[in-house]
């Protein structure tokens, strides 16, 4: 490494807008967070969400607040559904087929 040429990498202490503090090491003297571990909503489990006409709404609406497996099971189902109707149309054409020849 060449002598006089790095930044100087010091501890500092980070400021939220929250209000959180904690010690880190950086190059600038002083750093200022608009968001944190502490506040942000991922890792405290909340969730802030801004509704624009209804939209969030209108999409909780139409697809639910559904988990993957719920999901998986609803689409099994429609499929025994769909199954269990075509199979009484299948039934239905071989009779009046039969129904035809006699």
């Amino acid at each position: 490494m060449k002598q006089g040429i790095h930044p100087k990498y010091e501890e500092v202490e980070v400021r939220c807008a929250c209000g959180n503090t904690f010690k880190t090491r950086s190059t600038k003297p002083e750093l200022h967070l608009e968001i944190c571990s502490a506040c942000h909503p991922f890792f405290t489990g909340r969730q802030k969400l801004i509704d624009t006409e209804g939209r969030v709404e209108r999409f909780t609406k139409k697809f639910g607040a559904q988990t993957s497996a719920q999901r998986k099971t609803a689409e099994t189902a429609a499929k025994a559904a769909k199954r269990a109707t075509t199979g009484s149309k299948a039934k239905k054409t071989a009779k009046a087929k039969t129904d035809a020849r006699t």
